[in-house]
């Protein structure tokens, strides 16, 4: 017998342990990977218990339909329920087409020159280098970019461009009336009270003010009274704002919490598109192309449609991390007490993490209960976007035929 031969029969006994080794380590890994997901699992199911258990049998409508209360049973989340559903709208309308519309530029249209390739290695690695950005740091930029536009156009208190907002200096009468006199601006000197002044009162009806001295006497008449002022009235500069305002730089409002989220989310979405269109098969476009059909035509009606899926699912991801954010909006809104839901998209705004975390951060244990609560109605709003998602999805999901 060679030796050779020897040496290959005594190395049989020992390549079998180690193969029965390897497949013994493989059982162990699988074992371990499933205690791992099933711990994570009751974890999950013993905080959800706890929140159920403190905050269900407390939430009523009330709690919905109510602002925000230094009392614990007065307390509701109306304010930061609609402040979340305008933040997240603004922002799924800006990043899901933006980061759609750059995975099909950067997987379907590459580059063929060598500089425009190297380019484009650049931009693929600052999209995967952004996805992992601490969110506070985009709380800084949409603050320096989006709420005070580099300080360019004015500053946050000061817009330089304003549309849709009249102000007023308002006056209170002797008879304790209040009385609304129109100015040009924010920055306008004050207005005196001078003899025939005109003035709005809250019917929305216009009046002439009557003006007398600082000591002269009040008129006898009780409607003349309502409309007198004094000629050392001071006023307050208020002013109203339609549906429709709009201002730059955009200040700390909703329009300025929706994009800093985009810049949160948009790398999810880009890179969630581009995995789906990666996973669509190269033969679907190659006959597509041999049909006579254009580029763009093959990514509208092949490539696109097969992906849809699979963007729809990151589109989810990525708004659920949006609506449970709370790191950015801090810097943009910070924790205010807002007792109106808003009303355009430069009004300001709370969302509910912020809201949550301050009823959490109180000492007293009502607002713990009250806390959880608005994690039962957030997790409600969560759950209910992706379940309209998942509907699209699934209705946009057909067999290419």
């Amino acid at each position: 017998m060679s030796s050779s031969l020897v040496a290959e029969t005594y190395s049989l006994p020992k390549r079998r342990r180690s193969v029965a080794g390897r497949y013994r380590l493989d059982r162990w890994f699988v074992v371990f990977c499933l205690a791992v997901a099933f711990l994570s699992v009751v974890i999950l199911a013993v905080l959800l218990t706890a929140i159920l258990v403190q905050g269900l049998p407390a939430l009523s409508w009330g709690f919905v339909n109510s602002p925000p209360s230094a009392s614990p049973e007065k307390a509701g989340i109306q304010p930061a329920l609609f402040g979340s559903l305008w933040v997240c709208g603004v922002c799924a309308l800006f990043a899901l087409p933006i980061g759609v519309a750059t995975a099909i530029l950067l997987e379907e249209f590459k580059p063929r020159s060598r500089v425009m390739r190297l380019l484009h290695g650049f931009v693929q690695v600052n999209i995967s280098n952004l996805a992992g950005v601490p969110s506070v740091v985009y709380g800084i930029i949409g603050l320096t970019a989006f709420a005070g536009m580099f300080g360019l156009l004015g500053n946050v208190n000061q817009p330089a461009v304003e549309v849709g907002a009249r102000y007023f200096d308002q006056f209170v009468s002797e008879g304790n009336r209040i009385l609304l006199v129109p100015v040009a601006g924010v920055s306008s000197p004050s207005v005196e009270p001078r003899s025939g002044m005109i003035a709005t009162v809250s019917s929305g009806h216009r009046i002439k003010v009557n003006v007398i001295g600082p000591r002269g006497p009040l008129p006898e008449e009780p409607k003349l009274r309502a409309f007198t002022l004094r000629t050392d009235a001071e006023a307050g500069r208020i002013g109203r704002k339609s549906w429709y305002y709009f201002r730059f730089p955009f200040g700390r409002g909703v329009l300025a919490g929706g994009l800093t989220l985009m810049l949160v989310v948009l790398p999810i979405v880009i890179i969630a598109s581009q995995e789906s269109l990666r996973a669509v098969p190269d033969s679907l476009r190659e006959g597509s192309l041999a049909m006579g059909a254009t580029r763009w035509q093959t990514v509208q009606d092949i490539t696109l449609r097969a992906a849809m899926p699979g963007i729809m699912t990151g589109s989810i991801l990525a708004m659920s991390r949006a609506i449970g954010e709370a790191a950015p909006i801090l810097i943009i809104c910070g924790i205010v007490y807002i007792a109106s839901q808003p009303g355009n998209l430069m009004d300001d705004f709370s969302v509910m993490p912020l809201q949550i975390f301050n009823w959490a951060a109180r000492p007293q244990q009502e607002f713990h209960t009250v806390a959880s609560k608005g994690i039962i109605v957030l997790l409600a709003v969560l759950l209910s976007f992706n379940a309209l998602a998942v509907l699209i999805r699934n209705k946009l999901q057909k067999p290419l035929t």
